[in-house]
């Protein structure tokens, strides 16, 4: 499961959190399919030697199973692109923690055609014009969304302004995936 850098560890010290959760299909405090703790999370090493640079703000989490089913036999799962083309339409969910938002109890969804973040000196990231605040980073920004279906290309990381922004998934992010695929 993909997720950001920051949900899963503390890149000031390099200790990873714990007791670490997913519930798919939360709404106001209800979980439709339950609580999956997660049994190891991946984090890019990179992440913490540059004490959070957000261009390598992303994760994995290894998900246990849930009265002996797996989050994706449960939920269904979507897929995932590495050194995808950037630059297109793409969508983004998260549970923000504005009133506007719902207070981080409900999904929210945004929309719109990725740019390159140019606000910050290095930044290989890219966004687009919606926010989603506090409480949305890990979401999902997916390309080739239809149907309910897509393919994850980034996580939400960062906002600025009124734009939010993902890291791209290169092959580092491919090296971290395969190592917790093989978990």
């Amino acid at each position: 499961m993909l997720t950001a850098g920051h949900c899963t560890v503390d890149a000031a010290t390099g200790t990873g959190y714990r007791n670490w959760v997913f519930i798919p299909g939360y709404n106001n405090g209800n979980r439709p399919y339950g609580t999956f703790p997660a049994r190891r999370l991946f984090w890019e090493g990179q992440y913490v030697s540059t004490r959070g640079n957000a261009n390598w703000d992303y994760a994995f989490a290894v998900m246990n199973t849930l009265n002996g089913r797996t989050l994706a036999d449960t939920v269904g799962a979507q897929g995932i692109a590495f050194n995808s083309q950037t630059g297109r339409h793409v969508h983004s969910f998260g549970y923000g923690g504005s009133a506007a938002e719902g207070n981080g109890e409900r999904l929210n969804h945004c929309e719109g055609n990725e740019f390159a973040d140019a606000g910050r000196p290095g930044s290989t990231m890219w966004g687009i014009d919606c926010v989603q605040t506090g409480g949305s980073s890990g979401g999902g920004f997916l390309a080739d969304f239809s149907g309910g279906a897509g393919y994850l290309i980034g996580n939400i990381s960062v906002s600025a302004g009124t734009n939010e922004y993902h890291p791209t998934l290169g092959n580092e992010a491919l090296d971290l995936y395969r190592r917790a695929g093989a978990e």
